[in-house]
């Protein structure tokens, strides 16, 4: 039993969703009704915030520069198996999207009013990825990591543009009346060295981020999954006033290393797997631990990483009833 430490519980809800209408992701993904009613569904059983609208997160600014998804078969998660461009050089010659009107962003927006204004109190967000995030999907991970070891320069210019191409997004988000969710896990070590992270990714990410806090007129939250204990510097150096500490990176390191920032929020995540397939006794177990680092700083909420499709909704009540 934990000692009274009570912190907000933030679960991390997206493919997770459409289980709860009984759909796979790939129908949930492709349908404004269903995505309305699956994010629905997942409010009123969780009460969470934020209610981040999406299902495949990191597909859609890929998917608007031309990139194709394609259906996993059975519950799994919407991918795009095969890079857009073959090099940096063809990369360049992409044009940018409009979020008004190419890929899934209109039904994606639209969705998110709709929930905004049926969920009366919902925090709804919109999806945004990193430049990085979008580069792996257009370039393949392979590919940009070659680039990034062998053309830095080129590769730096590139994710710059692609971080300046993420403001008439967040403008659209802004003018349908709501606020953005900002990923970034693919740039994480150990994909990229943190020396690599500081040289060619840092510089376009702070554009994004600041360019995102320009629009909505507050900074945005850095949401970067991976061992990023490393790199916490780097992304404090963003100006965001909220980071996670994954379950994949030294915890106990990470949150002592933001006590010197006790303003920003750190969320910090339970595995993603014990939530999902844990015992009872092992979930709570983990819980302890993590209010048991939350206890040594303020500002801090406990998270859950993306909710696997399979999550059982009972183990993340009983996530939600134990640090009420």
């Amino acid at each position: 039993m934990h000692d009274g430490v009570k912190i907000p519980f933030s679960p991390s809800v997206y493919e997770h969703a459409a289980r709860l209408i009984g759909r796979t992701p790939w129908e949930v993904s492709r349908d404004a009704g269903l995505l309305f009613a699956a994010h629905r569904a997942a409010w009123r059983e969780y009460r969470h915030s934020p209610v981040v609208v999406g299902i495949d997160i990191y597909n859609l600014e890929a998917e608007s520069y031309g990139g194709r998804v394609v259906a996993p078969g059975g519950d799994g998660i919407p991918a795009i198996p095969e890079p857009l461009v073959g090099s940096l050089d063809e990369a360049r010659r992409l044009r940018p999207f409009d979020p008004r009107r190419h890929g899934r962003i209109p039904m994606v927006i639209g969705v998110g009013r709709r929930l905004k204004g049926e969920l009366p109190g919902a925090d709804v967000r919109i999806p945004v990825s990193g430049p990085f995030s979008i580069a792996v999907s257009l370039r393949g991970i392979t590919g940009l990591l070659e680039d990034v070891a062998l053309r830095p320069d080129a590769t730096r210019a590139f994710l710059l543009w692609l971080a300046e191409n993420q403001s008439a997004f967040c403008q659209a988000v802004a003018a349908a009346g709501l606020d953005v969710a900002f990923f970034e896990s693919a740039a994480a070590p150990p994909l990229l060295s943190p020396r690599q992270f500081h040289e060619v990714e840092l510089p376009a990410l702070k554009r994004a981020m600041a360019a995102a806090a320009s629009v909505l007129g507050h900074p945005v939250p850095c949401v970067i999954g991976g061992d990023t204990e490393p790199i916490l510097g780097d992304i404090l150096a963003t100006g965001t006033g909220y980071v996670i500490c994954p379950a994949e990176t030294d915890q106990a390191a990470f949150v002592a290393r933001s006590a010197a920032h006790p303003h920003v929020k750190v969320r910090i995540n339970l595995d993603p797997h014990t939530v999902a397939h844990g015992a009872r006794a092992t979930i709570l177990r983990e819980v302890d631990r993590i209010l048991a680092l939350a206890a040594t700083r303020p500002n801090c909420l406990l998270g859950t990483g993306a909710l696997p499709y399979e999550t059982p909704p009972e183990n993340v009540k009983l996530i939600r009833d134990y640090v009420a």
